[in-house]
């Protein structure tokens, strides 16, 4: 703890799980809370049980609550499937699917999980569920832009592992094509939309992993251009101020709000992947910045997280935080500890 009160990535060497694991039950993981209570009316979600199998899958197999939530989380995945790769999203608490299975973010981000689980799961069974999983969600592709940056980070995670999985390859070669160029030629704004809008990094980070994985130079360095413009343009007086909710153009001024955790996580993941494509230090840089964000260093001078259970608030707001810890939030607290005690290790 530094002399500010400010929790420092030593202190969440192995982050508490006690507020994810109070969010799950034997079906899957709870959406919302009021404050730290879960809101159980809600019901379930793949695009929150995706990410939850993300970030246990990268815990320590020696973990029994992390081993036995990427459990919950896998099973519920899966059986979101349909035979023909599409996927549902939202479950009631009863049990029952509320939608039909299609392929919106909740796809991307299910074969983001399936393809992390096939590379890292803590046993084979899970590992071979997985990469079963995987397979059918692959048949597809998206017409979204997300859905498909979120499935690539999938695929080029189950490549690391498995080469030669035709399937993640071929997904993989997909994603760069779906990112449009810059409409102006880049020169003031890159970025292949005209708003900022969310998961921002997941697309240049997309573009990273499939510039190095397949290999396709082209991508990797448009990967790396838009994710130095995002660093540039979410940064403040030293600190991240990331893209909040009602998105951001060419010519809005800062700070916005309610700024999301999961943007602040996405930046992370992304300049980890960079790191590792190009051993360039710099990027290490952002893994900083986004777990101060999370311990108070803000727009709002708030910290994002409860240290004492693990819990994430769910927005940073102009004066403090939404109370609200639900599951989006904690996860992304949870993998941006995880990335920031990765770079710990590195010194």
């Amino acid at each position: 703890m530094t002399a500010g009160g400010v929790t420092t990535v030593s202190d969440v060497d192995q982050p508490v799980l006690d507020h994810l694991d109070r969010l799950t039950d034997d079906r899957g993981l709870f959406e919302h809370a009021r404050h730290a209570v879960p809101r159980r009316e809600h019901g379930y979600c793949v695009d929150d049980a995706a990410r939850g199998l993300v970030v246990m899958c990268h815990e320590p197999e020696s973990r029994p609550t992390a081993r036995r939530l990427a459990r919950c989380y896998l099973t519920f995945v899966l059986d979101a499937l349909d035979p023909t790769g599409a996927c549902h999203n939202r479950m009631a608490v009863d049990g029952q699917w509320r939608d039909e299975a299609a392929v919106g973010d909740w796809w991307g981000r299910a074969l983001w999980g399936l393809g992390v689980a096939a590379a890292r799961a803590p046993t084979p069974g899970m590992r071979a569920r997985a990469l079963g999983g995987f397979r059918i969600a692959a048949q597809r592709r998206s017409p979204h832009l997300r859905s498909m940056a979120f499935a690539a980070l999938g695929a080029a995670a189950l490549l690391s592992e498995r080469p030669d999985e035709i399937s993640a390859r071929r997904l993989l070669a997909d994603m760069p094509a779906r990112v449009a160029p810059a409409r102006d030629g880049g020169s003031r704004w890159p970025w292949p939309e005209e708003r900022l809008s969310y998961a921002n990094a997941s697309i240049a980070e997309a573009l990273i992993v499939a510039g190095g994985g397949l290999p396709d130079g082209p991508a990797l360095r448009r990967g790396l251009s838009l994710l130095e413009f995002l660093l540039r343009t979410e940064t403040r007086d030293g600190h991240l101020s990331v893209t909040p909710v009602g998105g951001r153009g060419r010519d809005d001024a800062g700070p916005g709000y309610d700024q999301q955790p999961i943007e602040v996580s996405a930046l992370a993941n992304a300049c980890a992947s960079a790191f590792r494509m190009t051993g360039q230090s710099s990027w290490l840089t952002g893994i900083d910045l986004a777990w101060d964000w999370f311990c108070g260093d803000n727009d709002s001078a708030t910290p994002m997280f409860d240290p004492r259970t693990g819990g994430g608030y769910d927005g940073l707001e102009r004066h403090g935080r939404n109370l609200n810890q639900g599951a989006e939030s904690t996860l992304a607290m949870l993998a941006t500890a995880q990335q920031a005690r990765w770079v710990s290790e590195l010194e």
